[in-house]
């Protein structure tokens, strides 16, 4: 790298760790999630980006399934089609987001009409619907500030057919206009049902591939995983005879052409439709291309690398691998607790408050995050003389029904009542009242790592190495049970007294059996995965996806994909493409880089080798599995951990004021 280019690169990342320096540390609560501020008419400030804090995570949001619901199916003129067609190339986001010209979508926006000075949204509001101007202008304001005028063509909302945010500025009609409309129920219906008819298609075909018959279902999920979509134009050549065989292909729509030279000639053998699949004979038998193949109309086709491929295929041969010798179970080296006994009768009036004996807030009790739907509180249970401190979780019944949560809320208990691991957070019981329901957690008197980060700016490699190892063992651990954890983030990682990484804030896991794929939008911004962005259904790979930003931002000091604007965010991550500054090793963005690619399937991790190859990786050539299973390491985190008071390495919190209503549906039978 040219030298003034690398110093040019060194005072960015100077610059930027500099900014980050001057903010104050955040906490959070380990929490089920909150929706974030959204839309693309003007997005979350830099001021935000530079407090240290991140917006909350987006909220998993169920479809609604009422038989009475149907999609809008309301036809277009040539000329209104392509109007929507058109704004939806041009706009960067709705672009990068694919399947932008699915005519099921096309049709089903609605127009709405509107008379000069109609308010079409309004700064502050809940956001659901996305508009494309189709005649008139109107006014974009935030904070009585007018920033732009919108005109025919025009697109703003876009975020809201993602998630649940609040609009960022208010857009008022200046003229009689029409607006196409589409909400964010009827767009993820068609796009998720769209990517799930189009997935079991292209399964059902390649079941019938004969180098590939005898995979099982989840065999071929991962298959399809490692591959791409890709377009030839009419004419264009796909292989051409003698070349090396690189890719096998799957037709999903066109004609191809296949022809071989004969005699110096080219000779028609035959055309392939929709359905077939061709270049597997090169891969197989490791010979050149036999015969060249051209697209005679528009071709779409599924294409799988060549490793990928011979990987999975039965026909390939392979070496065996050598045997792994796996560290011992995490369920067999988990240690017993005080709990475990006669003590598990505990009530939740044996839970006594935890007060500050310092400070402005000396005297009241200590909180150690909050969240949109409740608070974490330290508390204290005495023993024998002898206090034993816990976090103690209390979720608004109210909030989690308002926002239809309970399956989440539900899952969270569920998975840590199942949980024996050392790097996930504790579960001693569960209680619930007429307003609250109560997670009694292990007491991680470390505090979040992402307090930490914000403190030290970013770590250093054996810090991060050590971090990121706790974290695999949790996702080891979880994945082994079945469960995708889905919300990876420095904020849902805590420090424990020996300074050990554990896993907290489950709810967003899901249990997924192999082979099936869940298709909620949620996580948090700078983490989201492709394949979460573009609803193509995801599952354990985009917990690996997330390390490798985690990786990155404990390094760095911020993530891979970063922006003020979520959407730029969102574009960033469909793209793929990011760079590392010139202090990280080579190692490391070896690691990174393999778990962040842009397909599945491809990711290290989610391979035949599964999560052995982030362990064998020379990234964390320092680590014995073995010593960090058994807690036998000296954790480096611990130069990190403050030394007094148990709540020294919390954010202090005030207590909220206000008494939540009571809610009595019965969710919450099994707490």
């Amino acid at each position: 790298m040219d030298l003034r280019l690398r110093e040019l690169r060194l005072q960015e990342e100077r610059e930027f760790l500099e900014s980050v320096a001057l903010t104050e540390p955040d906490g959070n609560l380990e929490h089920a999630g909150e929706p974030m501020g959204d839309s693309s008419l003007d997005q979350s400030p830099v001021e935000e980006a530079r407090r240290g804090s991140r917006e909350q995570a987006i909220v998993p949001e169920p479809l609604i399934t009422d038989g009475d619901w149907q999609v809008p199916c309301i036809p277009k003129s040539p000329r209104d089609a392509s109007l929507i067609l058109e704004a939806v190339k041009r706009n960067e986001f709705l672009r990068c987001l694919g399947d932008g010209q699915s005519h099921p979508l096309v049709e089903s926006f609605t127009l709405e009409q509107s008379q000069p000075g109609d308010t079409i949204v309004a700064e502050g509001d809940d956001g659901h619907t996305m508009y494309i101007v189709a005649e008139g202008e109107l006014s974009v304001m935030q904070k009585g500030r007018q920033l732009r005028a919108l005109l025919p063509g025009d697109v703003f909302g876009e975020l809201a057919v993602l998630y649940n945010c609040q609009r960022t500025a208010t857009v008022v009609a200046l003229t009689p206009v029409q607006l196409w409309a589409i909400d964010r129920q009827t767009y993820r219906t068609i796009i998720t049902e769209n990517a799930k008819r189009r997935r079991a298609e292209v399964l059902a075909g390649l079941r019938g591939v004969k180098p590939l018959q005898g995979l099982s279902d989840a065999a071929l999920s991962q298959l399809l995983d490692t591959a791409e979509e890709r377009t030839f134009a009419p004419n264009e050549v796909i292989i051409q005879e003698g070349d090396e065989g690189r890719t096998f292909f799957y037709i999903r729509k066109g004609q191809v052409e296949v022809t071989m030279n004969v005699e110096g000639r080219e000779e028609h053998i035959r055309v392939l439709k929709a359905g077939d699949h061709f270049g597997e004979l090169s891969l197989i038998r490791n010979i050149r291309r036999t015969a060249s193949c051209r697209a005679q109309d528009e071709v779409i086709c599924i294409a799988v690398a060549k490793e990928d491929f011979q990987e999975l295929s039965p026909m390939c041969a392979r070496e065996p691998e050598a045997a792994v010798q796996e560290p011992p179970s995490l369920s067999e080296s988990r240690r017993g607790s005080f709990l475990e006994g006669p003590l598990t009768q505990l009530h939740l009036q044996d839970l006594l408050p935890v007060f500050y004996e310092d400070g402005d807030q000396k005297g009241r009790p200590v909180i150690l995050g909050t969240g949109g739907f409740g608070t974490v509180e330290l508390v204290r249970y005495t023993d024998e003389g002898q206090d034993h401190f816990f976090a103690l979780k209390r979720l608004r019944k109210d909030h989690v029904v308002q926002k239809r949560q309970q399956e989440h809320v539900l899952m969270e208990k569920k998975v840590l009542q199942d949980s024996r691991c050392p790097f996930i957070v504790r579960l001693y019981g569960t209680f619930r009242d007429s307003r609250h329901v109560y997670l009694l957690l292990e007491f991680c008197q470390g505090g979040e790592l992402w307090a930490k980060l914000r403190e030290a700016r970013y770590f250093s490699e054996p810090v991060a190495v050590f971090c990121s190892a706790c974290v695999v063992e949790a996702l080891d651990y979880l994945h082994n049970q079945g469960i995708v954890y889905r919300d990876l983030k420095p904020e849902n990682l805590m420090l424990d007294a020996k300074g050990y990484v554990k896993l907290v804030d489950f709810g967003f896991a899901k249990a997924l059996n192999p082979g099936e794929k869940t298709y909620s939008f949620c996580g948090t911004p700078e983490y989201l995965a492709p394949e979460i962005l573009r609803h193509e259904g995801h599952d354990y790979a985009v917990d690996f996806w997330m390390l490798g930003v985690l990786i990155f931002e404990m390094i760095v000091g911020r993530p891979p994909f970063h922006s003020p604007e979520p959407e730029k965010i969102y574009s960033k991550i469909l793209d793929g493409v990011f760079s590392f500054p010139v202090f990280v090793s080579d190692a490391a963005c070896s690691l990174v880089a393999k778990l962040c690619r842009k397909r599945p399937g491809q990711r290290l991790g989610n391979t035949s080798n599964g999560i052995r190859a982030i362990r064998k990786h020379r990234w964390f050539s320092s680590i014995s599995w073995k010593k960090l299973a058994l807690r036998q390491i000296d954790a480096p985190t611990m130069a990190l951990l403050k030394q007094g008071f148990p709540y020294v390495n919390f954010r202090r919190y005030s207590a909220a004021g206000q008494v939540p209503e009571e809610e009595f549906s019965g969710w919450d039978e099994d707490f």
